[in-house]
């Protein structure tokens, strides 16, 4: 059976040969970014669609890879660099980077995520570590992003959406939420 990752990746490659284009994943981007941080000894932790396509059963796309950091100005340029990666900008809450296939990367340090970050499950894709958010610590991050009324709304409803979607998944997780999560639910 393939995993669920196996599955975004061919949504990727889907949605880019409706587009016309090349047909392409997220795969060569996030084995990059995974080596470079890995081989520098970086904290990390794959977040965001990704991640949530790691940790259901029937994902959804996304166009971006989205990692927490412990310290933004210990990501290892050089070997980003080195790894085709090209840095686009630096931001109040990221640092965005790009993928020679195109595939935007956008590295954050946010606080609330740091104890997170000690939590992270380990896969292996094409012999490589790949750090990934625990799905309880996923589910309270997207439960956070879609309660953050600066964010566009159709943001804050996929983040709500994707909470649900773990939610019916893994249903013992509710035990997890506190009274305002289950409120900004309506549980």
């Amino acid at each position: 059976m393939r995993s669920s990752l196996e599955i975004g990746f061919t949504l990727d490659r889907r949605w880019h040969w409706m587009r016309g284009e090349m047909e392409t994943s997220k795969r060569p981007a996030l084995l990059a970014v995974a080596r470079a941080l890995s081989e520098a000894g970086v904290l990390y932790a794959v977040i965001g669609g990704v991640a949530l396509q790691i940790h259901v059963q029937e994902p959804r796309t996304t166009l971006d890879i989205d990692i927490a950091v412990a310290r933004r100005d210990a990501l290892p340029a050089a070997a980003l660099l080195a790894a085709g990666l090209v840095h686009t900008g630096t931001f109040e809450h990221s640092v965005d980077w790009r993928a020679e296939d195109g595939t935007p990367i956008q590295f954050s340090d946010d606080a609330a995520l740091h104890d997170a970050l000690t939590r992270t499950i380990e896969i292996t894709l094409d012999d490589v570590p790949v750090r990934v958010l625990a799905k309880t610590d996923l589910l309270h991050e997207k439960l956070r992003a879609g309660a953050d009324a600066a964010r566009r709304r159709s943001k804050r409803l996929q983040d709500l959406a994707d909470a649900e979607r773990l939610l019916e998944e893994e249903p013992r997780l509710a035990a997890t939420l506190s009274a305002d999560e289950r409120r900004l639910l309506g549980r």
